[in-house]
């Protein structure tokens, strides 16, 4: 506490002091203290009721209940109440979960919770510039998220600090952990061996409220790992080979838990790759068995004291012998060959000595014009070792990077080691730039000059998500996805035929030569630097903070409450737009230029639905305005609508709302006068934040009636009066020329969701909840 106080940043305290001590959660919150009694207390209760061996996932799950006597417990079927640990949020979803935070009207936040500036700044010109001018133009935003902070009781980390997911391994995970994070990445922390879960801010703001969290009791697949690493193959192999055999939706209710001889490989950084990578097969989240490898990066960033505690509680961190899986994936390390997935999907995997022939039979473009890596997935210290001993190998033959080549450090204290240890320099020296601690690219903050947009060209990332558009804006981008070393290696050739495993490439001097499998520490031999102190503590007593909101800004907005149900079916409805095919929520709420909108509600629904395809024509942003008959823009039509009092839904495809966890995809419908979205599946993120919001999202309980839907027709949705858990709706279809017909639509709501539905907003249910107790 001395050394808190001083302002000394990391400190070790001997193991032997620590044993069934009082360990503090983060060196930033030293009065918060780790409760490994109490998932004991709670696993040791639903182990005997449930009376069987429990998986990882489960103990730490179930170790978290609101109620674990009573709570009911079926694998896919029912809701848990919650207590999570934690809460983290991202600058772009943080400002407006703090926005519904301050329409709680609570004075401070019951779990520990901190913001991280990361989103807002966009790739341009290198890290230096690219921060300054983020400060200068998202001023007004961080000033907000600053003192909403200070005055609330959250952590701010300011601009510069880094990724947030790099930020909570090095400071926040911990075996056993339940954080909730704004940010479809938040599983991020399972390579640390916490059960780490994307939300949206509606669901941060419950735990934040100090109310139970409830969440769909999940399925668990087993990934069992066997062999070892070597090679060419790394972490992210396992992930993309994964990703390959389940598909974007495969995980979709589960959490993928890796276990096996081939986790002890593997390390930590690499777990929590794997991890992170999970969002692009829809799973909760993914978790790795607390082992030797979590322990020593645990002592490398200061947490020596939580590592020997969660040896004392080492066998409620790793799943029980003999227990059962719903489903099992087996992958022997040894045989696993480098892979690339994409392009447009980050599933579409291809080992990298066939992507060469496959992108010259797809016409897909072989010349790489930007290799990229960093990023939440690949920015950690031995990410860059590997990439720089293949740059390294490069230059003692004299060449550079044929490609363009970028560089992403995951946080201040990645940038700093790097730099000390000479990593950066070696990039640079391969023809890198090195851009901010920050998303950039990844998330479309990049200001790229080389191309036109419509002009085809193809990227290679060290990414998880490579959308139509996402990185650049520009639909004829066709991005790639593998690990850092394959990217800096491919960025060197240029191209997608090279394989580095076999091919050779001249060196300066006309010589042939083939590079080397990367080798590189996993962690810095000395301790690592810490950069510049960015971190904002939240004063004691905030209550006196000001947190300014003008009604002028056009960045940030207060919150109106949506309107309540009227207790009557939802009758004759417009269809905004049918979708066909894809549709994630880069397609409902665009990134990239409209992340300057994420605190302003109106401003920001002007991008609602632009990317979806609309099957009526074809085209994105293009949909019948049925009131005039003319084709105009999704917002601009749904804007209409909601000036002439009509209702209207969404009629999607399969897993509509994959990717991020962004809640604006499901305020922007709400707000524009949207009730029901109406899909063949969800992913679980979004459908929950459409709950949330007070949306009705139903399933075609026959995915076939999707095609008995026109653009033109009218919908209701009736039966809500008996609206209740596990009870379908009944959907009329009126067709134009006056022809009806009835299909059923299935939803999960439980009891408390029905509730949300029918205060308006679950925000809305906790207001009045508030009104009652007090």
């Amino acid at each position: 506490q001395q050394a808190l106080n001083s302002g000394i940043r990391r400190y070790h305290v001997a193991p032997v002091l620590c044993q069934r001590a009082k360990v503090a959660m983060s060196h930033f919150e030293p009065n918060e203290h780790i409760n490994y009694e109490k998932l004991e207390k709670n696993i040791n209760i639903v182990r005997k009721r449930l009376d069987r061996p429990l998986t990882l996932s489960e103990k730490i799950v179930y170790g978290h209940l609101d109620d674990p006597a009573k709570q009911e417990i079926e694998r896919g079927k029912t809701y848990l109440r919650l207590r999570p640990d934690r809460v983290a949020m991202q600058d772009a979803t943080a400002q407006m979960a703090m926005l519904q935070f301050i329409s709680s009207g609570l004075p401070k936040v019951a779990v520990p919770s901190t913001i991280h500036c990361d989103h807002l700044i966009e790739a341009q010109s290198g890290g230096e510039k690219d921060l300054r001018r983020a400060k200068d133009i998202n001023q007004e935003v961080y000033n907000f998220l600053a003192t909403a902070g200070a005055k609330y009781g959250v952590g701010f980390w300011k601009p510069g600090s880094g990724i947030i997911h790099q930020i909570i391994l090095e400071n926040y995970s911990y075996p056993g952990v339940m954080l909730i994070g704004t940010d479809s990445h938040t599983p991020n922390g399972g390579g640390l061996g916490g059960i780490c879960i994307g939300v949206g801010g509606a669901d941060a703001v419950d735990v934040m409220a100090g109310i139970p969290w409830e969440l769909k009791c999940p399925k668990v697949i087993g990934v069992k790992l066997t062999g070892k690493l070597s090679g060419w193959s790394s972490p992210k192999d396992v992930i993309l080979k994964v990703a390959g055999i389940l598909t974007v939706k495969g995980g979709t209710g589960a959490i993928i838990e890796y276990h096996g001889p081939g986790v002890d490989s593997i390390s930590c950084t690499g777990m929590a790759t794997i991890c992170n990578m999970g969002a692009e097969i829809g799973a909760t989240t993914s978790v790795f068995p607390y082992n030797a490898r979590m322990k020593k990066y645990l002592g490398k960033t200061g947490r020596a004291d939580i590592a020997a505690l969660a040896d004392e509680f080492q066998q409620h961190l790793v799943p029980d012998s003999g227990c059962q899986y719903d489903q099992v994936i087996e992958i022997n390390l040894s045989e696993l060959k480098p892979h690339i997935n994409g392009p447009f999907t980050p599933d579409l995997a291809h080992p990298v000595s066939d992507i060469g022939a496959v992108a010259e039979k797809e016409g897909w473009p072989v010349d790489i014009r930007v290799g990229l890596i960093g990023s939440c997935t690949n920015s950690s210290y031995e990410d860059m070792g590997r990439s720089a001993a293949v740059a390294k190998q490069a230059l003692a033959h004299g060449l550079k990077c044929k490609s363009k080549f970028t560089i992403t450090p995951g946080s201040e204290q990645i940038r700093a080691t790097i730099e000390r240890d000479g990593y950066a320099q070696i990039l640079r020296d391969v023809g890198g730039l090195v851009l901010a601690n920050a998303c950039g690219p990844c998330i479309g903050q990049w200001d790229r000059k080389d191309i036109k947009k419509g002009e085809k060209n193809t990227i290679v990332t060290s990414y998880n998500r490579n959308f139509t558009g996402r990185n650049d804006a520009n639909p004829e981008t066709h991005a790639f996805v593998t690990s850092p070393e394959i990217v800096t290696a491919l960025s060197i050739a240029g191209t997608l035929k090279f394989n580095p495993e076999t091919d050779y490439l001249t060196g300066a001097d006309g010589k042939k030569f083939k590079l080397e499998a990367p080798d590189a520490d996993e962690l810095p031999k000395l301790e690592f630097d810490p950069g510049q102190d960015t971190y904002q503590y939240p004063p004691k007593d905030g209550s006196g903070q000001h947190v300014d909101v003008s009604p002028t800004s056009q960045r940030l907005q207060l919150l109106e409450p949506f309107d309540k149900w009227d207790g009557k079916d939802l009758e004759d409805m417009l269809i905004l737009i049918k979708v066909k095919g894809k549709c994630t929520t880069d397609h409902i709420s665009a990134a990239g230029p409209w992340l300057k909108f994420r605190g302003h509600l109106d401003n920001i629904s002007n991008n609602l639905l632009i990317g979806a395809i609309n099957i009526e024509n074809g085209k994105a942003n293009s949909v019948r305005n049925a009131l005039t008959q003319e084709f105009g823009p999704v917002p601009d039509t749904a804007r209409y609508y909601k000036k002439m009092g009509v209702k209207w839904a969404v009629i999607g495809d399969e897993n509509y709302g994959e990717g991020s966890s962004r809640e604006h995809a499901a305020l922007e419908p709400r707000h524009l006068g949207g009730r029901v979205i109406i899909t063949k599946s969800f992913a679980r993120i979004h459908e929950t934040n459409l709950k949330k919001q007070g949306l009705l999202p139903l399933t075609f309980a026959d995915p076939a009636d999707y095609n008995k839907i026109h653009p033109v027709d009218k919908l209701s949705i009736v039966g809500l009066a008996d609206f209740a858990p596990g009870k379908p709706l009944k959907c009329i279809i009126k067709h134009p020329n006056g022809s009806q017909e009835t299909i059923m639509l299935n939803h999960t709501f439980n009891e408390s969701q029905i509730e949300w539905f029918q205060a308006g907003s679950a925000l809305n249910r906790m207001k009045e909840l508030q009104q009652k107790s007090s």
